[in-house]
């Protein structure tokens, strides 16, 4: 067996690794071996001690994503495979229920699997490599995929920001299948039918993440009138609809996402929904200001911190939408309001929240607390798997 680079770590810095935290920055790295980009690299304590193994890039400022703390592993191909296929095999359950075709498969660091992200809808499956070890390794992935799938087509989407950090370019192509352009894939959440651009939708194409808050949100709106601001191609709406609201207005900048939202209730039965492309801060407060009032509100913005430095300018940003959200609330009625940046905290968040509603003047009580779908898991060695907060308020 071939000798691996060795990473050494600065002494005091190891304490992470001995808890399985995934990460090694370049501020903990005492010395490195040369390696390739992506390449299979061991990490020692300053004292020699062996922490991991784990796939190196000198560009990135997380400079090794650990896979094994096992001294018995090694990073090869079987045992990236068998990874994905135990991946794969944690979401059978979820897949086998009624109504359920469409599920992420792959959880990055989550999964044990740092950089890659899986996402299957219906026939279809879509793959972001986002770190240089995956992204050397991305023929691999797809064959494996290929093998236990079964797929029509598998889309690569790895054009998300976070590759340029890591010396990458951004990519987006068809490893296997239909090479058609878009290509469009149907599926079945909680038994309600859609249909995803995998090519140029938002992320990997639709939020699954939020699978169960779109039901119990959407539940909460029967008979009622709901405002969805943000509303994307139409989850929490299609769920609502479903649920006998009386009337459902959404809101979004995106006039392709408002059409393909139309099509959604179209393809459940629905009439069409009332519809407001803009932006969201102008059009809410133009709602508030024609003193419109919903039973439940909805507020599911974009990530709004993409770094530490952005927290103090997204917090303003998410003081603001609460704060007109609460105002376009009946006494009554329900906020269900989300954060999916990573950088802003559940404390944090429910600060913001709390000074949203002392500053519309009103009382409110949580009376959930709102979270990413079970497909994405939190792994404890790993607390920064845990990125998507929720509140559902009730005013009274």
């Amino acid at each position: 067996m071939a000798k691996l680079p060795i990473i050494t770590v600065k002494a005091g810095r190891e304490k992470p690794l001995k808890r399985h935290h995934p990460w090694v920055f370049s501020g903990a790295i005492e010395k490195a071996d040369r390696a390739e980009m992506g390449a299979e690299v061991e990490v020692r304590a300053a004292d020699g001690t062996y922490l991991g193994r784990g796939l190196y890039n000198a560009q990135s400022q997380i400079q090794v994503r650990m896979f094994s703390f096992d001294q018995k592993e090694r990073i090869d191909d079987a045992f990236v495979s068998a990874k994905i296929k135990a991946s794969i095999a944690r979401r059978a359950p979820l897949l086998a229920r009624p109504g359920q075709n469409a599920a992420r498969l792959v959880m990055s660091e989550a999964d044990q699997l740092p950089g890659l992200i899986v996402d299957r809808y219906g026939d279809a499956v879509v793959v972001q490599a986002l770190t240089a070890g995956i992204d050397k390794r991305i023929d691999l992935v797809a064959r494996v995929l290929k093998e236990e799938l079964a797929p029509r087509v598998i889309v690569e989407r790895s054009d998300d920001a976070v590759r340029e950090l890591e010396g990458l370019e951004r990519r987006q192509r068809v490893l296997h299948g239909d090479d058609a352009s878009p290509v469009v894939a149907r599926f079945s959440e909680n038994g309600h039918q859609f249909s995803v651009d995998l090519i140029g939708g938002h992320k990997t194409g639709y939020y699954l993440d939020q699978r169960e808050n779109h039901a119990r949100v959407g539940a909460l709106a029967a008979g009622g009138r709901m405002l969805d601001a943000f509303c994307y191609t139409g989850g929490f709406t299609v769920h609502a609809a479903a649920a006998g609201a009386s009337e459902i207005l959404c809101l979004d900048q995106s006039a392709p996402a408002l059409a393909r939202l139309q099509e959604h209730l179209e393809a459940n039965g629905r009439p069409p929904a009332r519809t407001i492309e803009g932006d969201a801060f102008q059009e809410l407060r133009k709602l508030r200001d024609a003193g419109e009032r919903f039973d439940v509100v909805v507020l599911d913005p974009p990530k709004f911190a993409a770094s530490a430095a952005q927290v103090d300018q997204a917090a303003r940003g998410y003081k603001d939408i609460n704060l007109l959200g609460f105002k376009l609330a009946k006494p009554g009625g329900y906020v269900a309001t989300f954060s999916c940046s990573g950088h802003i905290s559940a404390d944090l968040f429910q600060k913001i929240v709390f000074g949203a509603a002392s500053d519309a003047g009103v009382e409110a009580q949580i009376v959930g607390q709102l979270t990413q779908a079970d497909d994405h898991p939190v792994l404890l060695s790993f607390p920064e798997s845990l990125y998507l907060k929720g509140l559902l308020c009730r005013v009274i």
